[in-house]
């Protein structure tokens, strides 16, 4: 929220609010971990929070999509840059007609449960 009576009008300082207050201590061990295994600039982008949240079983696309309510064009990018990471494993299975499952991969499984704190606000 904004500071009330500090700082310029077109220059506006903000303070944290009491959830804010309360999630800075999970916020900052997340961003800690990110930074330690190089990850930040793909974890932090719009989407792919929410796409760790969401996958906590394996999920097709039309699942994730539902779930999320991402355009086909962000889910499918971020998905994309997830698997280039590492973070999510893609598969396609054979059978008729072939479809695509996404599943978390070890290394983001431990992010997963950061990223759920966050989102329950705790």
């Amino acid at each position: 929220m904004r500071n009330p009576g500090y700082g310029h009008p077109s220059r506006p300082e903000y303070v944290l609010t009491e959830d804010g207050e309360r999630i800075a201590p999970v916020c900052a061990r997340l961003l800690r971990e990110l930074r330690r295994r190089g990850l930040e600039e793909v974890v932090l982008k719009k989407w792919s929070m929410p796409i760790l949240a969401a996958l906590g079983t394996e999920s097709r696309y039309g699942e994730l999509r539902r779930a999320l309510g991402a355009t086909p064009r962000a889910l499918t990018l971020a998905l994309k840059e997830l698997a280039a990471r590492g973070l999510v494993e893609r598969r396609v299975h054979a059978d008729f007609p072939p479809y695509t499952t996404y599943r978390l991969t070890a290394e983001s499984r431990g992010l997963r449960g950061q990223v759920e704190r966050l989102a329950a606000g705790l």
